[in-house]
């Protein structure tokens, strides 16, 4: 077996990692002569002497599969607002190199081993995954019922990842893994980062009239039904964003700041006031 290539049992690339920082973390990816990894666009902190990368459509885990497959597959990830293609990372050099990535926004990185997964291929949403081992399929899922799709926050379409490697994804927050063994799980529909495809996912009115309006909870929550993990994630980037457009000075108090005696000088002495 050549160094940096799966086993004739594993079709993903064995690689190691080491996850940095508190909360706005990286993930630190080593690379042995011939070891790919695969991210999404933009993704990349830094990568050391010997690692090439090249921009390419898709995934690269069916190199077999010709040109209109591949625009099938890329025309896949259209769906989901991400971008058609994906960069390969590959170690060209001797010995050890590294290559970081970063997430987008604070929170957590999460290392998911694809090996230990039912049936290798986790649902995620669609904006979570980072980079993974060359050799997983990045690719989308449909919910089949019509309920999960209208009001479940992320629609009809989510990621699918398939492989048997390490991949990478990222969240808003704290990171919470919860396995489930029969037991019902309801959750904001916003805080679902990626579960195991043996799990139940569908959509339910939160209480009555009352508590859906006024309860501060949202209209629907999510709920998990059965066997296997879930990640969930404490903030969800549309919670964030929500609040921080929510603080954004106006044009008419953009001298103020917090409403801070002190926070008006300073933001009259950078005006130029």
């Amino acid at each position: 077996m050549m160094p940096g290539h799966p086993s004739s049992r594993q079709r993903c690339h064995e690689v190691d990692y080491e996850i940095v920082g508190d909360d706005l973390q990286m993930v630190i990816v080593e690379l042995d002569p011939g070891e790919t990894v695969i991210a999404e666009a933009g993704g990349m902190t830094y990568m050391e002497e010997g690692i090439q990368f090249e921009t390419k459509m898709g995934d690269g885990s069916q190199p077999d599969q010709g040109f209109f497959g591949k625009m099938m597959t890329v025309g896949k990830r259209v769906l989901t607002g991400e971008s058609i293609f994906m960069t390969h990372f590959t170690h060209h050099g001797s010995g050890k190199s590294h290559v970081a990535f970063a997430a987008p926004y604070p929170g957590k990185i999460i290392a998911v081993d694809m090996a230990t997964v039912q049936g290798n291929d986790l649902i995620c949403q669609k904006d979570a995954f980072l980079c993974a081992a060359l050799g997983t399929e990045v690719t989308i899922t449909f919910n089949k019922k019509l309920g999960a799709g209208l009001f479940g926050g992320e629609g009809f379409i989510l990621q699918k990842l398939v492989g048997d490697g390490m991949a990478f994804l990222h969240a808003g927050g704290t990171i919470v893994e919860r396995e489930l063994k029969g037991e019902t799980l309801r959750v904001d529909t916003g805080c679902i980062v990626a579960f195991e495809p043996h799990i139940d996912y569908s959509i339910e009115r939160a209480g009555n009239l009352k508590s859906m309006f006024f309860g501060g909870e949202g209209l629907f929550l999510a709920t998990l039904r059965g066997h296997g993990r879930v990640w969930l994630q404490s903030l969800p980037f549309a919670r964030l964003a929500r609040r921080v457009v929510a603080n954004v000075p106006t044009a008419t108090r953009s001298g103020s700041g917090e409403g801070s005696i002190l926070g008006g000088v300073v933001g009259g002495m950078i005006g130029g006031d």
